[in-house]
């Protein structure tokens, strides 16, 4: 009988089909900050397609919580050409919306 997929591995599904269906999209990783967003810096600062869903896994199992946004450019809107990775542990700021440049193609939020 097969496995049935847990809470998190159900949340992070769609981040896994994207990295295999468009493997040159990568995701910037934002860390609330009191009120404040605040996108990590470094070498690290951009995950690979592949490195998301591992990722995001990772900090979830940790307690985090977390929000995704999947965008597209306007002028290619079904085309994912970003991914932003927002987490927290306690109240969030206020999400941000997309630049006027890019269409929120999908979200979803991971919250205890």
């Amino acid at each position: 009988m097969a496995k049935s997929p847990s809470p998190i591995e159900s949340f992070l599904a769609p981040l896994g089909k994207l990295a295999l269906k468009h493997p040159e999209v990568e995701a910037e990783v934002i860390w609330a900050n009191g009120p404040d967003w605040e996108p990590q810096q470094g070498t690290d600062a951009l995950l690979e397609a592949e490195e998301i869903p591992f990722y995001a896994e990772g900090l979830l199992l940790e307690g985090f919580q977390m929000h995704y946004q999947i965008l597209a450019e306007t002028d290619a809107p079904k085309d994912p050409a970003h991914v932003r990775l927002f987490f927290w542990q306690t109240d969030p700021p206020a999400l941000p919306s997309p630049e006027p440049e890019l269409s929120l193609i999908a979200s979803a939020t991971w919250s205890t």
